[in-house]
């Protein structure tokens, strides 16, 4: 390890998730674990494997270029893309054997283009509704007839018809109920319509948690599977965050009353402090909506002052430590704890926004079964 930053993730905790998350689920479920965004920072590779071993039966990503890399891993579970490709890319998809998300007549148009309705590969789809939540998908009967004699080539299987909801993480599921019910009808329409299609799914994590009636064919567990839910929502399920974060003091320094710290003078000094410099910063993820959260130095609290910069920032403490003192941004140092959860109501955020904001240049120690198993950062490797 050449920097004194790093992350740390627990698979036998992924592991563990996902088995606690399978007996939520009834048992004709099938169980998608998503690993888009690096699997939420927590590495896509690592994760998808110890998905896999866990009995993920679909794996899903965000984009071509992170599915493709999930399959030269030698991955052979089904993977969905969620997010339309361009069609010029049907050819890569069909070559890597990935499913893709599809959302308008038109696409399946100019797809054609590069895709020979006689061409031996068939084109697996899943048809996206958007029943409230306005982001990608088929609103109205109108434009589901549009695709419906696409959807019946030859050379096209649906395998998927599905939606996803806006408030499953809310008390209030007045408008959940709302987005279940014009699901409820679309499926009509393709019961109507009468094209075969595998499986219906609509319940990501939350939903599949607390409504396990709403998980149908399949359930989506993302944020799930790295312990990120609403525990009072669901009080019957324990999960535990796979993820923490590390780092050193790089210096200490006593500044004197009325002395700055950081750029544009951003925080001044009210007494005479001790400061320690950390080396993260924003080009790390730890970005300035961080300032005046809290860090662990040695189990003790300490508040991050002045503006973060690019690759270090400074924080406030009660005391003098040494120099390579261990700091922790999130979990445990000694008998104090510094949840995501924390983090994430300090910027207003939810959990996953601040993990998958963890850039590459932070070094992955995965773990396993209470050791080291390997380091990851860039391109550089480490197995033991």
């Amino acid at each position: 390890m050449y920097r004194d930053t790093w992350a740390e993730i627990d698979l036998t905790q992924i592991r563990e998730n996902i088995i606690e998350i399978r007996k939520f689920l009834p048992r004709s479920t099938k169980l998608m674990a998503v690993v888009k965004a690096n699997a939420y920072g927590h590495g896509d590779i690592e994760t998808a494997k110890e998905a896999v071993e866990a009995g993920a039966d679909y794996l899903a990503c965000a984009f071509i270029e992170e599915a493709i890399r999930i399959r030269n891993a030698g991955l052979q579970q089904p993977i969905l893309i969620l997010t339309p490709i361009r069609p010029e890319l049907v050819p890569l998809a069909l070559e890597h054997d990935l499913m893709l998300t599809v959302t308008q007549a038109s696409w399946f148009h100019e797809m054609r283009k590069y895709k020979p309705i006689h061409t031996p590969h068939k084109l697996s789809v899943h048809v996206k509704m958007d029943t409230g939540l306005g982001r990608i998908g088929i609103r109205t009967q109108e434009e589901w007839l549009e695709m419906v004699p696409w959807l019946r080539a030859p050379d096209v299987v649906v395998d998927g018809f599905y939606t996803h909801f806006a408030t499953a993480g809310e008390a209030d599921n007045r408008y959940l109920q709302l987005q279940i019910q014009r699901f409820l009808e679309m499926k009509e329409w393709s019961s109507i319509s009468r094209i075969p299609i595998n499986h219906y799914h609509c319940a990501g994590s939350v939903a599949a948690l607390r409504f396990p009636e709403l998980c149908m064919d399949m359930a989506r567990i993302g944020a799930a599977i790295y312990g990120f839910y609403p525990e009072k929502l669901v009080p019957n399920i324990q999960l535990k965050p796979a993820f923490s974060m590390h780092s050193r003091l790089l210096q200490m320094k006593k500044l004197k009353e009325g002395e700055y710290v950081g750029y544009n003078n951003a925080y001044q000094t009210d007494s005479d402090q001790w400061i320690g410099t950390v080396p993260i910063g924003y080009a790390d993820g730890w970005s300035q909506r961080m300032q005046n959260s809290e860090v662990l130095v040695e189990g003790v609290r300490a508040k991050i002052i002045g503006k973060i910069s690019m690759d270090q920032l400074m924080v406030k403490l009660p005391m003098y430590f040494p120099e390579g003192s261990k700091v922790t941004f999130v979990g445990y140092s000694g008998d104090q704890e510094i949840q995501i959860q924390e983090l994430a109501n300090h910027i207003g955020g939810v959990s996953q926004e601040i993990t998958s904001s963890i850039t590459d240049r932070v070094l992955r120690i995965y773990k396993e079964g209470g050791g080291v198993h390997h380091e990851i950062t860039g391109s550089r490797t480490k197995t033991y």
